[in-house]
């Protein structure tokens, strides 16, 4: 199973999930062929009344175990009430390839 493919099942088995969008950016700064950046978009109902800190908290809580396999996950958290069913465009990596 894929980095990308255990993101996802955690996720899916932890929140309840109203979207979920999870992009493997690494080609915006390693190459292609690796699982180092990812951006994931999530809007459940666990975020509701939430602030911005403790959302990502329990999105890290819920993977843990997949942190250490990958460099950056760039988070977009909201409550259903909130979204606003566009996801956020990300800015390539000055480092990067």
């Amino acid at each position: 199973m894929s980095l990308q493919q255990q993101i996802e099942t955690q996720i899916t088995q932890n929140f309840p999930v109203a979207f979920m969008q999870l992009d493997n950016e690494s080609h915006m700064h390693s190459g292609p062929a690796t699982e180092s950046h990812f951006k994931l978009t999530l809007v459940s109902e666990a975020f509701q009344g939430l602030s911005k800190v403790k959302r990502h908290q329990k999105v890290y809580q819920v993977l843990a175990e997949q942190m250490p396999q990958f460099h950056a996950l760039a988070l977009h958290t909201f409550s259903p009430e909130e979204w606003g069913a566009q996801v956020p465009v990300s800015t390539p990596c000055k480092g990067g390839h």
